[in-house]
């Protein structure tokens, strides 16, 4: 495969395959779509055409955390919404200020997330991040019950459309990224002013 209409055909493959996927493709994911070992440098050149390729269309070839994806332009969302007119999910303030403090702090500890919000972080919370397959324990601290280590995950850079850590939006503007329901505040949070208290602390101690 050397000459110019091979590697034509090469890109079409590749562009069939990135646009049929259901999840990111990683080169080394495009690699296997041929018998021939190609090189990694080639691959990346005729994925990056590719991406030139849609510039200025409604769908655009983005490099997430997990790999290479179609996706559409986000100032259509609003017209492809009314596809599928299903409410966003919603999170509660106790959630999302938790997983500022991970995204933002990683890895940390739940002690550390307590510590920081100013309350208690219930079990619920954290299996709701855990569910949506946005935070892992990726370790264990070196200390007396040896408590996992959290850390953001690629699907959650993936779900906000992010490639790395270093892409994630300053913190104020986190909340933004998901539609926050206050009503869904989980009592086990503890009293109003304690909520709030944490609030607080984690604008203060946050970058």
């Amino acid at each position: 495969m050397s000459t110019i209409t091979d590697l034509k055909y090469i890109k079409i493959v590749l562009e069939t395959a990135l646009l049929t996927a259901e999840e990111p493709l990683t080169v080394g994911q495009l690699k296997k779509l041929f018998p021939e070992e190609l090189k990694t440098a080639l691959i990346n050149g005729l994925v990056e055409e590719i991406q030139q390729d849609w510039r200025g269309r409604g769908v655009e070839l983005v490099k997430l955390a997990s790999g290479w994806r179609f996706r559409a332009r986000a100032e259509f969302a609003p017209y492809l919404a009314r596809l599928t007119p299903e409410k966003p999910p919603r999170y509660s303030r106790a959630v999302m200020e938790t997983l500022a403090i991970i995204a933002y702090k990683q890895p940390v500890t739940r002690g550390d997330i307590e510590s920081i919000r100013g309350v208690s972080v219930s079990s619920s919370v954290m299996q709701s991040l855990a569910e949506r397959g946005w935070i892992e324990v990726i370790g264990h601290k070196d200390v007396p019950g040896r408590p996992g280590l959290y850390a953001t995950t690629r699907k959650f850079l993936d779900d906000l459309g992010f490639a790395t850590l270093r892409d994630l939006p300053p913190l104020a503007d986190l909340g933004t990224l998901v539609v926050p329901d206050p009503s869904a505040d989980a009592p086990a949070e503890g009293p109003a002013d304690d909520e709030d208290a944490a609030s607080e602390n984690t604008a203060a101690l946050l970058p």
